[in-house]
């Protein structure tokens, strides 16, 4: 018998302790258990670490925002539970490797964005060398335990050649689809669609070729990717900060014969923006919403050079709509992104 893949799961947490530890009460329900949880502190002001050591020892309990769900993260996992304690350089030389914690907290020492802040705990995996798979998965999620064999399952069957998404289901609405897995992307407008939004969950399970055929990325909230895709493709493309990373790294990795997959029984149930939520508006427009403006245009002049008067046009006419309903900042922010300022 074959030995068990190993997986590294990776949590960014930035001012989300309430929801990290409710995604890691249902992490470790699991039912697949040869794995780490690497949790990736992006400098939090609300001592988001030690709340996460508080849970640990056994001495904080966090109850679930949905009851529906309550059978995911109740009752409480045994505690204490061991965990390491690393900042970012210590972290990115694989921590000590002569420990082995089911948990690793990493405190990046700043704010580096989705893409930065999963780097870090995939530098980890890397330099330790222990793991086959690396889940890059939000701290805003409660998983189904069942989850993660189904991605591993359906990696399998595509000999490893991929990044594999789960059925996103939106955890306010539990019957409601957020995404098969994976997101279309209309080059013309620069703009993604999530397949199989609004969807009932009788829906589930879905043909996952039906769903690939027409995937563009695998959707952030819960990708799964191996050990040799990190080594041939690279890690997360840190230009971005908030969104496109996954389209950018989906494009990078089909150039080299990486597919976007689609695992239908790995589930999981998402709360959606919990952190953008909460990044700070500045003249009129929030840094989740600059960063979707300007990185439209970053993604489509590196891959989609064709499509830059289409987009451009589209966002004009964004910012033209902004203009006639007095925003005038935040029409004076679409124009400059568009101008390249």
């Amino acid at each position: 018998m074959s030995k068990p893949s190993r997986v590294c799961i990776v949590l960014v947490n930035w001012n989300g302790w309430r929801d990290t530890i409710e995604c890691l009460e249902s992490v470790f329900r699991l039912d697949y258990t040869d794995f780490t949880v690497v949790v990736c502190d992006n400098d939090s002001s609300d001592d988001s670490l030690e709340r996460i050591k508080e849970w640990a020892r056994g001495e904080l309990i966090v109850s679930p925002s949905n009851p529906t769900l309550a059978h995911l993260v109740t009752p409480s996992i045994p505690k204490p539970l061991i965990w390491a304690d690393y900042d970012r350089a210590e972290a990115e030389r694989g921590g000590d490797l002569a420990e082995h914690p089911p948990l690793v907290l990493i405190q990046t020492g700043a704010n580096l964005g989705f893409a930065g802040g999963n780097n870090v705990g995939f530098r980890y995996a890397l330099a330790r060398g222990d793991a086959d798979y690396i889940w890059a998965l939000n701290n805003d999620t409660v998983v189904d335990a069942g989850a993660l064999r189904a991605l591993i399952d359906r990696m399998g069957e595509t000999s490893g050649r991929g990044i594999v998404g789960s059925t996103l289901i939106f955890y306010a609405e539990p019957d409601r689809v957020q995404a098969f897995g994976c997101a279309s992307y209309s080059k013309k407008i620069g703009l993604a669609a999530p397949i199989g939004c609004g969807c009932s969950i009788g829906a589930v399970p879905v043909d996952p070729t039906s769903v690939e055929k027409n995937a563009a990325y695998v959707v952030g909230a819960s990708m799964l990717v191996s050990r040799t895709f990190l080594e041939q493709v690279g890690l997360m493309c840190e230009d971005y900060f908030l969104y496109f990373e996954e389209l950018d790294w989906a494009e990078r990795g089909r150039k080299l014969g990486f597919s976007s997959l689609y695992a239908p029984l790995s589930i999981v149930y998402h709360k959606v923006g919990a952190a953008t939520k909460k990044t700070p508006r500045s003249k009129g427009l929030s840094v989740s919403e600059r960063c979707s403006c300007r990185n439209r245009l970053l993604v489509t002049k590196r891959f989609f050079p064709e499509a830059q008067f289409w987009v451009k046009s589209r966002l004009a006419l964004e910012g033209m709509k902004a203009l006639l309903r007095g925003r005038t900042e935040e029409a004076h922010f679409v124009f400059s992104a568009i101008l390249g300022r």
